[in-house]
């Protein structure tokens, strides 16, 4: 199967929102080589509104893993890190998300990527544009650049320091 770049969103809003980041990034590494972080992002919540702000970032991975062990690795660190998927759009001290994994499109119960909705969240998109402007969104056939550049004026989005 060889190398794949994959793209991650992460996100964090319970606890030390820097401390859960980093430490996914770090266990991130056991499935291969983390090629770029984004700088942190300060997110307004969309969807449920009424929790903290999130801080965002994004990864790109150099993996040999395929996507559906991937996808196992990122559930068993959101546990490790103490992630009860509960309330589906609420507060949560770690989030991964697939976003792109090389040029792949799968569609299958419990895994689709590109991320569905990747396209539409700034949270995602502003801190991908900034490791990775030129990546294609192989289904849409669109750069990050061009997705982010598309999005509607929306929620606050900011770089942290």
């Amino acid at each position: 199967m060889g190398h794949e770049l994959v793209y991650l969103s992460l996100g964090s809003n319970i606890g030390d929102r820097a401390r859960n980041l980093n430490a996914a990034i770090d266990r991130l590494r056991a499935f291969g080589e983390v090629a770029a972080v984004s700088s942190f992002y300060e997110t307004e919540p969309v969807e449920f509104p009424a929790q903290a702000w999130f801080l965002n970032c994004a990864v790109a991975l150099d993996t040999e893993k395929t996507p559906r062990q991937l996808l196992a690795g990122i559930l068993d660190i959101e546990q490790q890190l103490g992630r009860r998927r509960g309330q589906e759009k609420g507060p949560r001290i770690i989030d991964l998300d697939i976003l792109l994994f090389g040029n792949s499109i799968i569609d299958d119960p419990g895994l689709t990527i590109p991320h569905p909705a990747m396209h539409e969240r700034r949270f995602v998109l502003e801190p991908l544009a900034e490791i990775a402007p030129d990546a294609l969104h192989p289904a849409l056939q669109r750069t990050i650049r061009e997705l982010r550049g598309a999005l509607p004026p929306g929620p606050e989005v900011r770089k942290t320091s």
